[in-house]
């Protein structure tokens, strides 16, 4: 029977039970005597109360997805990727309730909302195809009689453990393509986002046909599972978006662990927006804006600090904190704000620190304001040093320093000058030089003529020295989530030397 078009077109009923979480095929509360209190930043509403994970739900979380993964992983590369294409389609028919809840939960601005919405839904088409890049090869060998293959398998049960940013996203750009690789995943959002960092995810999978335990979602204290999540046996690679110090931990958890771990992680950032002399100002102060202010500036490759040349320094400061101070602050629903409010309080006492010290040092302040709530207005600084803590720390939030540069050279110094290389951006109007430029910059990616916040699906994703290891997305996330086995066939009966002198070329060969 045919339902009538306006029935069909009905959205779905919003997600319940959000209170709870899969652990093992079932949606509960955690054992743990702890309760997250989910509020929203903007206006300190709760919006769930959470009873956490403990260390036992932990573990069987990760003992289930062992189990599961057998199967799962052992289902045709159509199978895997018909889910996929299932969630992308339970994503557009729930768009307005997953932007809603991007808005309330994590402080996202509408704007930044919607293209977080965008690059989930770009995700889900994208692990849609990983399950035919898992591809082996035939090697060429050096022994009479040998067939080598290498064969390329899931490595079993991924960890994943997102940061509160940009939730729903850095959590989806690995559990994904870890899932349709074929391996089980088990999640820990942050604290601070427990429903868009995994539970909304793991809502929309259910509803697409993933099958039971294949993921469960761990809304826990650090305190209490944050470590053993990375020491347990059972996940073989660990995927962590967040901080360089934690990342450093975890590195060395992993390192210790019983079993070796392999380690994914997308860490801090102090991304330079260079300006060379011959910038088209205009294109250069609409990109500095979004690239800066866009989220509060709470994203890890946002841009940091700017170096901006001699020759143009003045004029673009000034044009740069004219549109600064036209800026829409406050309401993140509202359709044309741009900055929100800051995630948390401890975010924002560290803000109005930094902000304060700057102010003591003397630096020039061009914009300012006072926040109201956890809204912090726009903050411009100009004539920052390199090595001042406004210019070498990660802000990760609505304060902008401008530095000044004595020619090409002397920018590209500046810009190298960090303990970080994760996201960069040039500004010229010689696409050639912008590239000859980019190419010196020590940092994972680097933007020609565009701001240092892009993620594309098929596109490496992933920093250098002290902002990361590993590179997400396409055949890089397929890498990431997978393990070469080497197997060789002897076809006929191989001759083993009996002396020295018959050894010629490679080992037995001959």
């Amino acid at each position: 029977m045919v339902r009538p078009m306006a029935q069909m077109q009905q959205p779905p009923s919003t997600f319940s039970g959000l209170d709870e979480m899969p652990i093992g095929g079932k949606w509960r509360h955690g054992r743990s005597q702890r309760v997250n209190c989910d509020k929203n930043p903007y206006n300190g509403e709760t919006l769930v109360e959470i009873p956490q994970a403990s260390r036992e739900d932990l573990e069987e979380a990760y003992r289930k997805a062992k189990e599961a993964q057998k199967s799962w992983g052992a289902k045709l590369p159509g199978d895997r990727s018909a889910v996929m294409r299932r969630a992308a389609s339970i994503m557009e028919a729930r768009r307005e309730e997953v932007i809603d809840w991007l808005i309330r939960e994590a402080g996202s601005t509408r704007i930044k909302a919607s293209l977080e919405w965008d690059s989930v839904h770009s995700v889900m088409f994208e692990a849609a195809m990983l399950p035919y890049m898992v591809q082996g090869k035939i090697l060429p060998a050096d022994v009479p009689g040998k067939e080598s293959r290498v064969y390329r398998h899931p490595v079993g049960v991924v960890g994943v453990i997102s940061p509160w940013n940009w939730p729903l996203q850095l959590t989806a750009r690995s559990l994904f393509p870890a899932l349709a690789v074929g391996n089980a995943v088990v999640v820990k959002p942050a604290s601070d986002t427990p429903v868009t960092g995994g539970l909304l995810l793991a809502k929309i999978l259910e509803e697409a046909g993933l099958p039971e335990s294949v993921l469960s979602v761990i809304v826990g204290a650090g305190s209490e599972v944050g470590d053993a999540f990375v020491t347990n046996l059972i996940p073989r690679v660990i995927s962590f978006t967040g901080s360089t110090p934690v990342g450093r931990h975890i590195g060395r958890l992993a390192a210790e662990a019983t079993i070796l771990k392999r380690v994914d992680l997308e860490l801090g950032g102090n991304s330079p927006f260079v300006v060379l002399d011959d910038a088209d100002l205009e294109q250069t102060v609409s990109a500095a804006v979004f690239g800066k202010f866009l989220h509060q500036g709470q994203i890890c490759m946002i841009a940091n600090r700017f170096i901006v040349d001699d020759a143009i320094y003045d004029d673009f400061v000034g044009a740069f904190a004219e549109r600064v101070r036209q800026l829409k602050v406050g309401d993140p629903d509202r359709p044309d704000t741009l900055i929100g409010p800051i995630i948390n309080e401890s975010q924002m006492e560290g803000l109005l620190q930094r902000i304060q010290e700057a102010r003591s040092s003397g630096v020039r302040e061009v914009v300012s304001g006072e926040p109201q709530g956890l809204v912090l207005p726009p903050h411009v600084f100009a004539d920052v040093k390199n090595d001042q803590p406004l210019a070498k720390e990660e802000l990760f939030g609505p304060v902008a320093p401008i530095i000044r540069a004595h020619g090409e050279e002397d920018a590209l110094r500046l810009a190298n000058d960090t303990t970080y290389g994760l996201s960069s951006a040039v500004f010229t109007g010689d696409m050639e030089r912008g590239l000859r430029f980019a190419e010196q910059v020590e940092a994972g990616m680097t933007h020609v003529n565009d701001q240092p916040v892009n993620d594309l699906p098929f596109n490496p994703f992933g920093g250098e020295k002290n902002s990361g290891i590993g590179r997400f997305n396409g055949k890089w996330a397929v890498e990431a989530f997978t393990t070469d086995h080497w197997i060789t066939m002897q076809r006929i009966p191989r001759r083993y030397p009996q002396n020295s002198e018959q050894i010629a070329g490679p080992w037995g060969g001959g």
